[in-house]
């Protein structure tokens, strides 16, 4: 893997296929896409742009101090790298928060986004996110990182998922209901990823559309949902 120094940090990336750039990201806290778990099909159309981050797989594991917005400066760095100014986004899981915070921070930069299976508050159990974090994620972080301590992990959850503790923990429903680039959701039903905030994205978001649920089986349906996200890219991406 190639790596960039961005943003104070290095950071370990990797890119496939060819044409419309696509950033691609999520599956975990800290964690790179797997490029064949879903969507194999879209480096046949677009060039597929994913990296390790901060505290993950190669790249450098600063933790202090880290949320959505230092991680959208990660990838704005990494962009800025690849000499990429204008691109989609697929947000995969928390990829769906990171994507709020960057349709908020760089709309310019953004021209289409991907919200898939996106993490986003339950009200029924509103500590979900933070529990996950805590008893599943940290202890295998730690065990991986001699470095750091349970008191630095805390911090770190706490800025996720208790700072903004409503929607998609990163942008308000109100910046939603104004943001104005194309966006396409792809729901979940499960406590990690609440059917209702992809719902919620898809009813604020004025050029928002969302696809049936569930859309990922059987495969003749989950086929045609990647046709559609592919369409969707090549309509509303920089391309167009």
């Amino acid at each position: 893997m190639p790596k960039v120094e961005a943003n104070g940090i290095n950071i370990f990336y990797e890119y496939m296929g060819d044409g419309e750039p696509l950033a691609l990201i999520g599956g975990s806290l800290f964690g790179r896409q797997n490029f064949a778990m879903v969507w194999e099909g879209l480096a046949k159309n677009f060039k597929l742009i994913s990296y390790d981050q901060r505290g993950y797989g190669q790249s450098d594991k600063p933790i202090q101090n880290y949320d959505m917005e230092v991680w959208a400066d990660d990838l704005a760095g990494l962009m800025d790298h690849l000499g990429i100014n204008e691109f989609v986004f697929m947000g995969y899981c928390i990829g769906g928060c990171f994507a709020g915070t960057l349709l908020e921070r760089a709309p310019e930069r953004i021209a289409a986004a991907v919200f898939c299976q996106t993490v986003g508050h339950f009200p029924e159990d509103p500590d979900v996110m933070y529990r996950s974090g805590r008893d599943s994620w940290a202890p295998e972080l730690l065990a991986q990182r001699p470095d750091l301590k349970e008191e630095d992990i805390e911090p770190y959850l706490h800025n996720l998922y208790r700072m903004n503790p409503d929607f998609l923990y990163s942008v308000p429903r109100d910046f939603m209901r104004n943001c104005q680039t194309p966006i396409l959701v792809l729901p979940d039903d499960i406590p990690a990823h609440p059917h209702q905030s992809s719902v919620d994205v898809a009813s604020l978001a004025p050029n928002a559309e969302i696809t049936v649920f569930p859309w990922n089986s059987p495969p003749e349906l989950k086929e045609r949902t990647i046709d559609r996200v592919r369409k969707f890219i090549q309509t509303h991406g920089t391309a167009r």
